[in-house]
């Protein structure tokens, strides 16, 4: 199972709007670097709901339901369905995340724009211990 991280801006949509609906359809991504990491993505794998914007942490986790399929006309870009698991005890915060050494790689430090982003299996041990 890979783990991921997905950036929303919850004012648009957000954790609470997930939990109300069940799930959704994580559609709209328009970066190649990006829809490539929704390619990779296989049901079952786990993945943080990060609150982009003013809020600026994972606060929960969800699971990839369907797997990438065409969205849009051009077949350049994919969606996936994903479904909430649970809200994170705490929140995890932008930074925390920079202050601890052991997520120093971590893709969302070191290209904070990219929407969607792995998260390896040490850091999400690190990411799943910060929120407990």
């Amino acid at each position: 199972m890979a783990h991921w991280l997905l950036k929303t801006e919850p004012g648009s949509y957000g954790w609470a709007d997930l939990v109300r609906d069940g799930g959704t359809e994580w559609d709209g991504v328009r970066n190649a670097a990006a829809a490539n990491h929704l390619r990779a993505m296989r049901e079952g794998d786990l993945a943080l709901l990060y609150h982009s914007g003013a809020d600026k942490a994972a606060v929960g986790i969800v699971r990839v339901a369907r797997e990438a399929r065409k969205d849009g006309a051009d077949g350049n870009w994919v969606s996936v369905t994903i479904e909430p698991v649970a809200p994170l005890p705490r929140p995890v915060t932008l930074s925390a995340m920079k202050t601890d050494p052991r997520l120093a790689g971590m893709a969302i430090l070191r290209r904070p724009r990219l929407s969607v982003s792995p998260v390896g299996e040490a850091e999400w041990a690190v990411l799943v211990e910060m929120a407990e």
